[in-house]
């Protein structure tokens, strides 16, 4: 008799390792200061707002030839404005939120390709790369990264790419900030015939040199990810997209269209007219550039020392005594920020914490304070 083993969801890891911190944080006057989650808190656009008001949007099914045109206009005139490439009509497809997409695509890949059963996926990293390998029944595998937190694709056991499905990337990095030798990682996955498929929901808060893409290194074997969530404090919409390879694109739309994962009408309005507007997006790069160096100075107050990231809207703060509970603990405590201790994101991460700098005006001026009197 063959038996099989039911499949248990486990808590939501940010969730539940904070729950702690956030109880000692409360204690302080003035109360905690969430720093664990990057959930926006910064306005919808205007013009996001505008884009929402057609209630008509709602009754049909959110099929237009006339909406695919202008998405499709709209994507590539991002692509060539940001990332100084271009997406044609037949490479991209949308989707619900990002999120979605990255639990999802192991398992539409294993439809592709039942002979491959690996996710490949940095060793510090968003812990949806390794559940969505879960959910679809593969290996989760993690790829070491350097001291700059870029992945090496030279630590990967020749085993290990003949069994990949495809291979998780993130640049600008969650939690860490690192940004990938992206024309290394292009090349090897095309020598090892693994798709790379590449998160870059951060890109245009690249600190460190210009916003990069694996669509800059051609479409062959890659897809790229991105997302509003983040770049337009929309998170809350639920639209991302995806572009690249035409036949992996290709694949994707269809198996996602008999699976009803479709984008509502509104959300594709709004999301054409964030895409076209890019002043609201240099407005808030300014906002969480500025945050994140007035963080890092509230931590050398305690006697803490973080770095810019080379990317993201993160820090990545490493414990002096290589005790990220300890220091979790410390900025709960002392300053009432709650963080996440970074062995959340793999074994690599034990020794830092992740703080995002979704904190308003006043809550660091709060923070600034608690930090002068500590």
């Amino acid at each position: 008799m063959t038996t099989h083993k039911n499949f248990v969801p486990p808590p939501m890891p940010i969730l539940s390792s904070v729950i702690g911190l956030r109880e000692k944080a409360e204690l302080l006057s003035g109360g905690a200061i969430d720093l664990s989650v990057g959930n926006p808190i910064d306005p919808v656009p205007d013009i996001v707002v505008e884009s929402l008001k057609d209630h008509d949007l709602a009754r049909p099914y959110p099929i237009s030839a006339k909406r695919d045109e202008a998405m499709s206009e709209v994507i590539n005139d991002w692509a060539q404005r940001q990332l100084k490439t271009t997406v044609h009509s037949s490479n991209y497809g949308i989707c619900i939120g990002t999120k979605e997409f990255v639990a999802g695509a192991p398992n539409i890949l294993k439809l592709r390709d039942s002979s491959r059963d690996t996710v490949l996926y940095p060793e510090v990293a968003y812990p949806s790369y390794e559940m969505g390998a879960e959910l679809a029944g593969c290996r989760a595998v993690p790829v070491a990264m350097n001291e700059k937190w870029e992945i090496d694709v030279s630590s990967i056991d020749p085993q290990d790419a003949q069994r990949a499905l495809m291979m998780w990337i993130n640049t600008p990095g969650n939690p860490a900030g690192g940004l990938d030798d992206l024309e290394t990682v292009v090349q090897w996955g095309r020598e090892n015939n693994v798709p790379i498929f590449s998160d870059e929901c951060y890109v245009e808060f690249t600190w460190d040199g210009p916003p990069q893409s694996v669509l800059q290194h051609g479409t062959e074997g890659v897809v790229a990810v991105h997302s509003l969530s983040k770049r337009s404090n929309l998170a809350g919409l639920r639209f991302g997209f995806y572009a690249g390879d035409s036949e992996l694109v290709k694949y994707f739309r269809d198996v996602r269209r008999h699976q009803g994962l479709m984008v509502p009408g509104h959300a594709q309005v709004a999301g054409i007219a964030a895409l076209e507007d890019q002043t609201h997006v240099d407005v808030q790069r300014a906002r969480y550039e500025s945050r994140l160096k007035r963080l890092i100075e509230v931590l050398s107050m305690i006697g803490v020392e973080a770095e810019m990231p080379r990317g993201s809207f993160y820090l990545w703060v490493p414990s002096p005594k290589k005790d990220s509970g300890k220091l979790a603990l410390q900025l709960a405590e002392t300053l009432g920020i709650v963080s996440v201790p970074g062995e959340t994101y793999g074994a690599r991460g034990a020794g830092y914490v992740r703080l995002a700098a979704i904190v308003s005006e006043d809550d660091l001026s709060l923070l600034e304070n608690r930090a002068q009197s500590a």
